[in-house]
């Protein structure tokens, strides 16, 4: 059958998963000090960076219009979809709506899935249904996988940074500030319904790498039979740290690294970190 994966910008990829999963991305736009950068091939992130850094204002992004997800529906007449968590976005809703309008036109599969997480959450969702369709499942055997896998996924971060919270009001700028002068480093991840969740303080960036390596093992089971996801913004020493730590802890599958683009470098600002499994 003719099937194609469509996710939003968010799903973060190296040259390897781009060629082998051939996602059809579907782009968010970011404004940051007074600029619009669209989220695709053409985004010079650094640049993003430094705009985010200069601002003085709140990141804000929005979200592809249905009409930029009915040319990637037009592609195939099976189509599974990825998107931001809803708890975060109007993706979802505008991805669904898109559907609609495309069954009207044709009839076609088209299944959306709420990925309840962001950046390498939605990567290794993608890469799950790129292999239940190698395994020549039907569609609904692929849903009915995904939704169960992506009910099971665990998602976490931690910020080198805390001035984007900062700026959109999200902590306070004196506890932001302190905090960042006693290197706090917050372990943030989700609460099982796609909301952003504190998980823990942690003074300093090893500590709190290696305090979220054990958190793994205390959430996490069967880790032989997962791949584990870690995306980073400006940050290949850390990622590669924490893999490390990981890897001597346990054994998982795979442990795939990828680099942010713009929506999850908004999200994790310089330095951050995004933990999947």
């Amino acid at each position: 059958m003719d099937y194609r994966i469509v996710a939003d910008s968010s799903c973060d990829l190296n040259d390897e998963l781009r060629s082998r999963l051939d996602i059809g991305l579907v782009p968010l736009n970011i404004e940051a000090d007074g600029r619009t950068f669209r989220d695709d091939d053409s985004l010079d992130v650094p640049e993003l960076i430094r705009a985010m850094k200069r601002s003085v204002n709140p990141i804000r992004t929005s979200s592809p219009s249905p009409g930029d997800f009915l040319d990637e529906y037009d592609k195939a007449d099976n189509i599974f979809v990825v998107t931001l968590s809803s708890a975060l976005s109007s993706t979802y809703n505008n991805a669904i709506l898109a559907k609609n309008m495309a069954l009207e036109k044709k009839d076609k599969f088209i299944h959306v899935f709420d990925s309840l997480s962001a950046s390498i959450g939605e990567t290794l969702i993608s890469i799950k249904i790129h292999d239940l369709i190698q395994q020549k499942l039907t569609r609904d055997e692929v849903v009915v996988r995904t939704e169960k896998y992506i009910e099971e996924m665990k998602t976490f971060f931690i910020l080198e940074s805390l001035d984007n919270l900062m700026k959109a009001g999200r902590i306070g700028k004196i506890a932001g500030h302190i905090a960042t002068a006693l290197s706090i480093k917050p372990i943030m991840g989700e609460d099982g319904k796609g909301n952003i969740k504190l998980v823990e303080k942690v003074r300093g960036s090893k500590k709190a790498f290696r305090r979220l390596a054990g958190i793994i093992g205390e959430q996490g089971e069967k880790m032989e039979q997962k791949i584990l996801g870690i995306a980073h913004c400006n940050a290949l020493d850390k990622a590669e740290y924490l893999k490390k730590e990981i890897e001597k802890m346990y054994r998982f599958k795979e442990i795939i690294v990828v680099e942010t683009t713009g929506l999850s470098t908004a999200y994790a600002d310089d330095g951050g970190v995004i933990l999947a499994f």
